[in-house]
């Protein structure tokens, strides 16, 4: 099995790497992961090749030749709506992943492609839905769309809530320090309130990155039950939960 990872140095990202480096041999034998800055946390495993890359609208030739073959991608590449322009927002968070899954789908047959969503995400907005849960709704319809000019691309997207990393705190090292909008600052104070009063709402980061894992490696098939929308292929936090069994 040979895994593609896109935004290891985030907190999300950062969770799937960690799992993806537990897994025996005999179940992944090649991580490729595509960044613009280091990864510490790959550093020392032979069976990890980091690749330098900056324009995430593009995929030259030479780059897909190295991951020819490779059997899926988890894209948790992304930012905070409050520290770029919505304009920004929109390349990074629609524009990029709809250029990486066309250009990825070239790779194999079936390739999977997940992308982490958020809960709440939409399409259907009302007045007080955020920007970001427009922008990740519209990227879900777009790589659902896609799949009828790249019959190849089985695409998932997963929407996780309030990420708890409260079980693995180490990941704070392995994460790019970035300016941090203030409601993040508070999560120190309002995590334990949060799992307290709303745990169905939180998405422990051990089992999120083994269920994003689980799904680029499954065989790409429509997923059924309570929180799958998106004709199988949209998870939601009650979804991942009930797949994670909490």
């Amino acid at each position: 099995m040979h895994l593609i990872l896109v935004g290891a140095t985030g907190l999300v990202g950062s969770a799937v790497l960690s799992h993806l480096l537990s897994l025996p041999a005999s179940q992944i034998g090649q991580i490729s992961i595509l960044t613009r800055r280091p990864v510490p946390l790959a550093e020392g495993h032979p069976h990890v090749k980091v690749i330098e890359h900056h324009d995430f609208t593009c995929f030259p030739p030479e780059l897909l030749y190295q991951l020819k073959g490779a059997d899926g991608c988890i894209w948790a590449l992304g930012t905070s709506q409050d520290l770029v322009s919505k304009e920004e927002y929109t390349k990074i968070t629609v524009d990029y992943t709809i250029a990486a899954a066309k250009a990825f789908s070239t790779l194999s047959d079936p390739f999977k492609f997940v992308f982490v969503s958020a809960d709440g995400a939409t399409e259907d907005p009302g007045t007080l839905t955020p920007f970001f849960l427009r922008a990740k709704g519209q990227a879900e319809s777009a790589l659902l769309a896609l799949r009828s000019t790249h019959p190849s691309l089985r695409p998932y997207s997963l929407r996780p809530g309030f990420v708890d990393k409260s079980s693995q705190p180490e990941l704070s090292k392995w994460q790019i320090q970035r300016p941090m909008p203030l409601l993040k600052k508070l999560i120190p104070v309002l995590g334990p309130i949060y799992r307290t009063i709303y745990p169905s709402g939180t998405t422990p980061t051990p089992q999120l990155g083994k269920v994003l894992t689980d799904l680029a490696m499954g065989d790409g098939e429509h997923l059924e039950g309570s929180g799958i929308v998106g004709g199988g292929r949209i998870i939601t936090n009650l979804g991942f939960r009930r797949l994670a069994e909490l």
